[in-house]
């Protein structure tokens, strides 16, 4: 946005929302390329690295309180070549040196500062700096200074730093591959769950807590596996506590980050793209295990919120709303008593208030987050004379009205990016809900955003990580790549359309030649022709979001399953075996590929259906979609379904003589046909 009176860096000319809320800024801002490097090494200066994103609330503090401070821009225009990173479009460069920022702080997160030499080796890291230190957290104006000063005295001392911090990133992804991960490993990770679980409010771990859906995908296998009760309850208490807390957004739907306390009531009021996909999936398949309506409810409210606030109008997905509007974090969602008593009649307004947890005092900084944390609603029906159904109706109304209120205010920032990954993880969601729910808008939905992609990032058969404003830029990653064979699966499942499979198998074809370690296993995160930085990364443990080798291992195997594909199979095997010593350290960092190790341990059925009678399959199909079976596959097997090389393994079963006819196998055997609807649904595994 242009500001008057103000000349703007080098970011203006860049699409990223966040490079731009940069461009003003007095400081002398490069985006990452090689003329600051250049520059760097012509000059003799350090190259100072910041990375963030568009909706992160510190990223805005340390920008007001340093990047716009003429003394802070000083420092670094005069000593530093500055470079400003979105951490979205430049995941490659986020981790690695969010990896160094770990090795040399113990800890990370964003803002991520770091310096390096003009060789791009890092030497010194750090996360949120302030102006001026305070309380043993070190400022800018402390900082600078000092690390210039120390370049040019003790550059020996300093480059031989960055040898050795970079020396060790190359060497955690040149680990030899191991063998095959054994049961041990998973019920490690069960046990360690359950040591870190909050019986009280659900969740893992102490304040802040976040929503780790991938973890709760994880708990829901494991108990499909074993059995163990324990695993389903404590996927049910985590979702109860969330949907209930201030993190999920009663008035508009929709989940926000993480959560800041330990009951899930304050949010950190940002809303991510990927949080609500991945939470989509878990509710669908609680849901599915449970068939409790309120899960299915939920769902809706999270794709409503989706369609009304981060869609454009071609159907792809936004990235990202933030936290702030107003220069307050959460002013957009938070409510005062006097002001829902107003919006809504008296009535209804006190009913909403006692419901909500809505009081003159407020619960968030004299204010109120609307929550159901300590609401008993059969209690307030009876103390107010209705049904339960009447009181939900009165609430759903007065929610109505206070978000067309809600809607009057100024909207934080929507940062409209489009990223291929976190598209494709809401394709799969959407996938997911919508064969669970026999929902078409939902697969319609899902089907617009795939097609986006295909239109819009796919250039020249070369992928492309994001689109903004008419532009096409960064080619894609392992999670791009890997999240679209996610979320071609779920569509095929879902719709049975053969071009999904071969959309799959595109992908997988792009992965194993572009990304595949030959040596020891496992995905490199960028591709082999890709900008050269001082490490090429091999991701495996899961962050916010599971690695691409996590979901590549699951999805991989699942394929191989539809192709009857050995070969594919054994790159599976290879894949696991190449991160087997990194589980076997840190399980629960890597529980989307124990779902996978689960997979390969249980099996799964592949189930063929086939028949001239189009309505016992659809019946059957909607049936199948309901149920929980997550190792499983699905193949419909008729002559005008079956047009791609690869499934020619099923035309065997192809029966145009019989109505109705499915074939369960398991373990390498088929069993008898079934002809039954019935005793077709009894054979499938639950």
């Amino acid at each position: 946005m242009r500001q008057e009176g103000r000349q703007p860096n080098r970011l203006i000319n860049e699409k990223s929302p966040y490079l731009l809320q940069h461009a003003y800024n007095p400081v002398d801002w490069y985006p990452w390329g090689e003329e600051a490097f250049e520059k760097a090494k012509k000059e003799n200066k350090a190259v100072f690295v910041s990375i963030g994103y568009s909706t992160c609330h510190w990223c805005h503090v340390m920008e007001r309180e340093s990047f716009e401070d003429q003394e802070v821009a000083d420092l670094l225009n005069n000593n530093f070549i500055s470079i400003k990173v979105d951490r979205e479009e430049r995941p490659d460069i986020d981790s690695i040196y969010m990896t160094v920022c770990q090795m040399l702080t113990g800890q990370g997160g964003w803002p991520l500062n770091v310096f390096l030499t003009p060789e791009q080796k890092p030497f010194y890291a750090g996360t949120y700096f302030p102006k001026t230190s305070y309380y043993g957290r070190p400022g800018m104006l402390d900082v600078l200074p000092q690390i210039h000063e120390k370049y040019l005295q003790e550059r020996e001392n300093i480059e031989n730093i960055a040898e050795k911090i970079t020396a060790s990133l190359k060497e955690r992804s040149t680990i030899e591959a191991g063998s095959e991960i054994s049961d041990q490993a998973i019920h490690k990770a069960y046990q360690e769950i359950v040591q870190s679980f909050d019986s009280q409010y659900g969740g893992f771990g102490e304040a802040p807590k976040f929503p780790m859906p991938h973890e709760l995908m994880f708990l829901l296998r494991y108990y499909y596996w074993s059995g163990t009760e324990q695993a389903l309850t404590m996927v049910e208490k985590t979702l109860e506590g969330m949907t209930k807390g201030g993190i999920y957004d009663h008035i508009g739907g929709g989940f926000a980050r993480y959560s800041t306390d330990n009951i899930w009531l304050v949010p950190h009021f940002e809303k991510m793209l990927y949080d609500n996909a991945l939470l989509l999936y878990v509710l669908t398949e609680y849901y599915q295990i449970t068939k409790d309506e309120r899960w299915k409810r939920i769902s809706y409210e999270v794709v409503n919120f989706l369609k009304r606030e981060m869609t454009n109008a071609e159907g792809a997905f936004y990235s990202a709303i933030d936290a702030d509007s107003e220069g307050m974090e959460g002013k957009y969602y938070i409510w005062s008593r006097t002001e829902i008593l107003n919006i809504l009649d008296f009535d209804l307004g006190e009913l909403f208030c006692d419901a909500y947890d809505i009081t003159e005092e407020g619960n968030f900084e004299g204010l109120n987050i609307p929550n159901l944390i300590h609401t008993d609603i059969d209690e307030i029906s009876k103390s107010k004379g209705m049904t339960v159904d009447q009181v939900l109706s009165k609430l759903d109304k007065a929610k109505e009205l206070l978000l067309s209120e809600r809607e009057k205010r100024v909207y934080p920032h929507l940062d409209d990016k489009i990223l291929t990954s976190w598209n494709a993880l809401m394709a799969a969601a959407l996938a997911k809900a919508g064969g669970a729910f026999h929902e078409p808008i939902f697969l319609e939905y899902a089907r617009k955003s795939l097609d986006f992609i295909e239109t819009n990032l796919w250039k020249n058969d070369q992928l492309y990580a994001r689109y903004r404003d008419g532009e096409v830029k960064f080619t894609a990653y392992l999670d791009d790549y890997s999240f679209l064979l996610w979320a071609y699966l779920e569509m095929y499942e879902a719709e049975h359309n053969v071009k999904d499979l071969q959309q799959a198998l595109k992908m997988k074809d792009h992965m194993t030649k572009d990304f595949w370690d030959t040596q020891n296993g496992g995905f490199f995160f960028t591709t082999s022709n890709a900008e050269s930085l001082i490490h090429r990364e091999k991701q495996s443990f899961d962050g916010a979001l599971p690695s691409g080798n996590s979901v590549a291992a699951l999805q991989l195997w699942k394929l191989a399953k539809y192709l009857s594909d050995f070969e594919l199979a054994e790159i599976v095997d290879k894949l696991l075996a190449g991160f087997q010593k990194d589980v076997n350290v840190y399980p629960t960092g890597m529980l989307y590929m124990l779902q996978a190790v689960i997979a390969k341990y249980v099996g799964g059925q592949e189930v063929v259906v086939s028949g001239s009678d189009n309505d016992q399959a659809e019946e059957f199909l909607n049936r199948y979609h309901t149920r929980f079976h997550p190792f499983n596959i699905i193949i419909i097997a008729r002559k005008n379904l079956m047009g791609i090389k690869d499934l020619q393994v099923w035309v065997e079963k192809i029966d145009d003589k019989h109505e109705f006819v499915v074939y369960v196998c398991e373990q390498y055997t088929c069993k008898n046909p079934i002809y039954s609807l019935e005793k077709a649904m009894e054979a499938i595994s639950f």
